[in-house]
């Protein structure tokens, strides 16, 4: 006797029934998977992004909202300081090395970032063709912008203002791919980088640039390597702005003295990535709490939907296990028949939801492409999913004993005669 079978069949007997319990339980498995997913990679993205960063520096404001635009590029930036300020932190005695950032402009919501080439030995950055700016106006493409928008080496494209698409372009000012780098699977990837002068440039006001900016932009070529190579800033006799500079210590000490020096002595403002992140993570933690605990009652209301299946299913066919009893079909094998439904709904369901929860992540990474959530993996399977199918079925397992238990208790005296 198949019982695998004649289970399946049972189950296939209700469609309706059966379909609704499946469903239910998926719903709450894919809530768990979703969450799995997001938060196993959520994590090591954040961390990774901020690896090789002890502090950064930008205007006073929000620090998590300076953490979010400068380190992950997700949010809009608290303000700008002053470049002479931002040169006189390099050369304190605490700063190891010191990387600006610019930002004000995108390309079709990718943001452009005006730094310097530390900025991509920061995250060990290798070349898929071309190689980094030399000039003004030059560019290198993370890999995602590249293949996003299909632009090659030599091509051109005009800038938008602000950091979200919508904005008016700057047509005065076109750059041009010199670069485009590999993938790296952290926030290079969706970005256009470039030198802190063109963001400069392209912020001056249309018509403003005289025959004397002309010449500093030659003598800017002229002096680039140098200048950069030995500050880590560009020459400039202007007043001019960065947003945000990231630190690396030169010692353990300077995480107890640098950021309260630069928050109360000067007009810039310092933030931990790691605090802020951990701080983060916390507020998440409560969101993550609350779905959890949705997730796992669905999956008690499956478990009791299947319970309830399998019960009422028992009352209507005591006649035909008495008949399998009589055939030659064992206690046992009546237990074992009740059994495998239960398990075979929450095989059913935990397969499916899995499937769900990878999808649906696969379609919010899919409308994110500029964000955090771009560089999500959907169909990453982790070992923990496993334990997901493991835990749906021990819920089918438990809402099928008392069933199968009764089938178990099955009298076939009783039952013929009662038919």
């Amino acid at each position: 006797m198949n019982l695998l079978k004649l289970s399946w069949k049972y189950l296939t007997f209700k469609p309706l029934s059966t379909g609704l319990n499946v469903l239910l339980l998926a719903l709450g498995l894919a809530i768990i998977t979703v969450l799995l997913l997001v938060q196993d990679q959520f994590e090591k993205k954040m961390t990774q992004d901020a690896a090789g960063i002890d502090l950064v520096v930008g205007a006073k404001g929000s620090p998590l909202q300076l953490i979010l635009s400068s380190v992950y590029h997700i949010d809009f930036p608290t303000g700008n300081i002053p470049m002479n300020e931002a040169i006189r932190l390099s050369r304190n005695r605490l700063v190891k090395q010191t990387i600006p950032l610019a930002l004000g402009d995108n390309y079709q919501g990718y943001r452009i970032v005006g730094t310097n080439h530390d900025y991509l030995k920061l995250y060990d950055a290798g070349f898929l063709a071309g190689n980094a700016w030399n000039e003004p106006f030059e560019v290198v493409l993370g890999a995602t912008v590249a293949e996003k928008s299909g632009m090659k080496l030599g091509e051109t494209f005009s800038g938008s203002h602000g950091i979200s698409q919508g904005s008016h372009d700057h047509d005065e000012h076109a750059f041009k791919v010199v670069g485009i780098l590999e993938p790296q699977g952290n926030v290079l990837d969706r970005l256009v980088l470039t030198s802190i002068e063109s963001v400069w440039y392209t912020h001056d006001e249309k018509g403003e640039e005289t025959e004397e900016s002309e010449a500093q932009i030659e003598d800017h070529e002229e002096h680039f390597h140098h200048e950069v190579a030995k500050t880590g800033f560009p020459q400039t006799d202007e007043e001019r702005e960065v947003t945000s500079l990231l630190i690396q210590y030169r010692s353990p000490m300077a995480a107890v003295q640098l950021p309260r020096m630069i928050n109360s002595n000067t007009s810039m403002q310092a933030a931990s990535p790691s605090f802020e992140i951990s701080r983060l993570f916390e507020l998440l933690g409560i969101g993550v709490t609350i779905l959890e605990g949705l997730a796992y009652v669905l999956i008690v209301i499956s478990g009791l939907g299947i319970f309830i299946a399998l019960y009422n299913s028992l009352k209507e066919r005591r006649y035909d296990l008495a008949v399998l009893r009589a055939i030659g079909a064992s206690r046992i094998d009546l237990l074992l028949l009740i059994l495998l439904e239960g398990i075979s709904l929450t095989f059913l369901g935990s397969i499916l939801g899995i499937l769900l929860g990878h999808s649906f992540l696969s379609v919010l990474a899919s409308q994110n492409e500029t964000g955090v959530g771009a560089g999500l993996e959907a169909w990453i399977f982790l070992p923990a999913e496993l334990w997901i199918v493991i835990y749906a079925l021990c819920v089918g397992l438990l809402a099928s004993l008392i069933p199968a238990w009764s089938a178990y208790r099955t009298s076939i005296a009783d039952q013929l005669t009662r038919k």
